[in-house]
């Protein structure tokens, strides 16, 4: 399964980081795959593209901020987690959205 993530917390700094590589590594060893973008103090790293978003089978935000540039995501279901509970437990935040989204 394809899955894009955008990442974001208040501060913008470590746990926008931390949920990013949570995700990340909750993927290794399966046969999903994901890309994430960060959006931090930094702008917007990792940003992207139109077609990795339409050929996405999952949307993950794993933020508790405004997304920046959010119409890039219209019209694909969009699963909400907080930045904190995906790092705690980025498996079951997958899960969870796979599970919420009918996949």
């Amino acid at each position: 399964m394809k899955i894009v993530a955008v990442t974001s917390c208040a501060t913008g700094i470590a746990h926008s980081y931390m949920a990013a590589e949570a995700l990340t590594k909750a993927v290794k060893g399966t046969e999903d795959e994901i890309k994430v973008e960060i959006q931090g103090a930094m702008g917007i790293e990792n940003r992207l593209s139109k077609q990795e978003i339409a050929d996405a089978d999952l949307v993950i935000w794993a933020v508790d901020v405004g997304v920046r540039d959010k119409d890039r995501f219209e019209g694909k279901n969009v699963i909400q987690f907080g930045p904190y509970e995906t790092i705690w437990d980025a498996k079951k935040t997958i899960i969870e959205a796979k599970e919420k989204a009918g996949l």
